[in-house]
C-alpha cells in the first residue's frame, strides 16, 4: 500500500519544538548525503556520472519528503473541476479530421512505460516479451501500431521506451527484431534511487553494484521520474530539434492505448488558440476502478487525486461512483517543449508517494516514488478527455489475459478492437482463482480459448481446466473444492450455470 507522505512535522505545538524538528531535518539530509558520496566512490567513470545525476534527483526528493507536513491535500478545499475542464470524447471526434494528418503525426513521438517486470504474472523478465494474442507480446503490438500509421500516412512518428534497470538489458537485446520495421525505436532509462532504511532513514546499499547484497537496496521511483529522466537522457532536446511537439505516453500493457488522431488533432490545432500543454485521458468509473485516480479542481488548477492522499475517514466518498465519476487511465499527451521550460525551472512539483517494502531478509524500507499524471497541475490550459472505455484494456492479471486472448476481440494491425458479433459494449467480469495466476499455469488450463461473445460474468475457483472449443454465456461460476478437480469437457456450452466440486451443474 503506497502513502502520501506525512514527514517528520505533523503540526507544531511551539516554537522550539518546530526548531527541534528542523534541526532534526538537516541532520537526516546532512547523512543523506554523506552516505550518497559514498556510494558514489564505489564506482568510477560513467557509471559514476549517470548516479551522481540520479541522485540529484533524490536529493531533491528526500528533501521534499522531510519537509512535509502532513496530508498533501485538504478535502474541505477539494472542488469538482469545471464544466469545460474535462470534455467529452465525441465534442473533440466531432470536429472530424484535418486534410494534413500526416503534418499532425509528425509531430508526435510515442512513449511507453516499460520498466516494469513481469513477475505478478509469473513471468521472468519485463512485461512488455510476454506474449498476449497470436504470439505477438506487447512490444511486437505497439510496434505494428505504430508502423501500420507510418505506412499508413507516410509519417515518422517513432517509439521512445522508459525501460528501467530491471528491463534495460532484455529490452534492448530484443529491439534488434525490429531493425527493417518502419519505426525509429529510442530508448532512456528511468533513474536508479537508493531504498532507504525506515528507521534510520539512511540507504540500505554499500555499494552502487547491482549484484549481490546490495542489488535490493535500489529501485525505479514511479513513473513521475519520466520528465527528469527524458530531459537529462538528451532525448527530448533531440525530438524537440527534429520539431516534435507531443509525447503521447501510456502504459506498455495497456492495450487501449493506441494513436488517436482526434485527441492528436485537438492539441495541434486548439479551437480557442490556447496552447494546451496536458491532456489527460480519463473514463468512466465502475466499481471495478474505485481506487484509481481521480480528476479534482484544487486551487484553482486542475489536480490528480490519488486514494493514497485521500484521509481514511473519507476513503469511502473517494470510492462512490456517484461523487467521483471518473478515473485517470494513465494515457497522457503532454507538450515537449513545457517539459523542457519545467525541467529547467524546476518547477515540476510532483507529490511524493512514500511506498513501504518488506526485504527479503526481513529488512522494512521505504521508496519514496512520484506518478506522471500528478504533474498535471504544473502545466497550461491542462484537460481532461473523458474517452471511450475501450481505452483502457490493461493486462494485469491472467484474468485481463483470458479476455484479450479470446475472441470478444480481434485484432487488426496491432490493435485490438471489440468484435462487432458481441451484442453489448461492456467486457464481462472474469475472475480466475489462484490456480491461473501464472502465465505458465493458465495455459496449461486451456486447451484453446472458450467462446465468450455472450459472457456477463465468469468465476472460477480451484483445480479446473478447459477442454476444447467450451462456449460460456451469461454468468458462469466454477468452483472446484479442495482436493476436487473439474475438467470441462471439450464442446461443452455453460450458460447461466454454476459447476460445483462434484461436478454437478446447476441452473444459474
Amino acid at each position: 500500500m503506497a502513502l502520501y507522505v506525512a514527514g517528520l512535522g505533523k503540526g507544531v505545538a511551539n516554537g522550539g519544538m518546530a526548531q527541534f524538528q528542523e534541526m532534526m531535518r538537516q541532520q537526516l539530509e546532512s547523512s543523506m548525503h554523506a552516505e550518497l558520496e559514498k556510494l558514489l566512490d564505489t564506482t568510477a567513470g560513467a557509471e559514476r556520472e549517470v548516479s551522481k545525476k540520479n541522485f540529484e534527483g533524490f536529493k531533491n526528493l528526500f528533501h521534499r519528503f522531510l519537509q512535509v507536513k502532513g496530508p498533501s491535500v485538504e478535502w474541505i478545499k477539494i472542488k469538482r473541476p469545471p464544466e469545460d475542464s474535462i470534455q467529452p470524447y465525441d465534442k473533440i471526434a466531432a470536429r472530424g479530421l484535418p486534410d494534413n494528418v500526416a503534418d499532425n503525426l509528425n509531430k508526435l513521438v510515442v512513449v511507453k512505460l516499460n520498466g516494469g517486470l513481469g513477475t505478478s504474472m509469473g513471468c521472468k523478465g519485463p512485461k512488455s516479451l510476454i506474449s498476449v494474442r497470436n504470439e505477438n507480446t506487447f512490444l511486437d503490438l505497439t510496434v505494428q501500431q505504430i508502423e501500420h500509421l507510418n505506412k499508413t500516412y507516410n509519417t515518422d512518428v517513432p517509439l521512445v521506451l522508459m525501460n528501467s534497470f530491471n528491463t534495460d538489458e532484455d529490452t534492448k537485446k530484443i529491439l534488434q527484431k525490429y531493425t527493417h520495421h518502419r519505426v525509429k525505436i529510442h530508448t532512456f532509462n528511468q533513474s536508479r534511487y537508493p531504498r532507504v532504511n525506515k528507521e534510520s532513514l539512511l540507504p540500505v546499499a554499500s555499494s552502487l553494484s547491482m549484484s549481490g547484497q546490495s542489488a535490493e537496496g535500489w529501485y525505479p521511483p514511479g513513473h513521475g521520474d519520466i520528465y527528469a529522466s527524458f530531459y537529462n537522457s538528451g532525448l527530448l532536446d533531440q525530438l524537440i530539434a527534429q520539431g516534435k511537439e507531443y509525447i503521447f505516453v501510456s502504459n506498455i500493457d495497456n492495450l487501449g492505448a493506441t494513436v488517436d488522431l482526434h485527441i492528436l488533432h485537438h492539441l495541434v490545432n486548439q479551437p480557442n488558440g490556447k496552447r494546451c500543454e496536458f491532456v489527460m485521458e480519463v473514463t468512466d468509473k465502475t466499481r471495478a476502478d474505485v481506487k484509481g485516480g481521480t480528476l479534482i479542481q484544487y486551487e484553482g488548477k486542475l489536480r490528480l487525486l490519488e486514494i493514497a492522499q485521500v484521509p481514511k475517514s473519507h476513503v469511502d466518498e473517494f470510492k462512490s461512483v456517484s461523487k467521483f465519476k471518473i478515473f485517470n487511465t494513465n494515457n497522457l499527451w503532454i507538450s515537449l517543449a513545457a517539459i523542457k521550460r519545467l525541467q529547467e525551472q524546476k518547477d515540476m512539483d510532483l507529490e511524493i508517494i512514500v511506498n513501504p517494502k518488506t526485504l527479503d531478509g526481513g529488512q522494512n524500507v521505504v521508496q519514496l516514488e512520484t506518478a506522471v499524471g500528478a504533474a498535471i497541475k504544473c502545466f497550461d490550459n491542462a484537460l481532461g478527455i473523458n474517452v471511450p472505455r475501450s481505452r483502457f484494456l490493461p493486462v494485469k492479471t491472467t484474468s485481463d489475459l483470458l479476455l484479450v486472448m479470446s475472441n470478444l476481440y480481434s485484432l487488426d494491425a496491432g490493435s485490438l478492437t471489440m468484435s462487432p458479433r458481441r451484442e453489448f459494449p461492456t467486457t464481462p467480469h472474469v475472475k480466475l482463482g489462484s490456480s491461473f495466476t501464472t502465465v505458465q499455469e493458465y495455459l496449461t488450463r486451456f486447451e484453446s480459448i472458450p467462446d465468450m461473445l455472450e459472457l456477463d460474468h465468469l468465476t472460477v475457483s480451484g483445480d479446473v481446466t478447459f477442454g476444447k472449443n467450451v462456449s460460456l454465456k451469461g454468468t458462469v461460476i466454477i468452483i472446484a473444492n479442495h482436493g476436487d478437480r473439474i475438467d470441462i469437457p471439450a464442446g461443452s456450452m455453460l450458460e447461466n450455470k454454476i459447476v460445483s466440486g462434484n461436478l454437478r451443474i446447476l441452473d444459474h
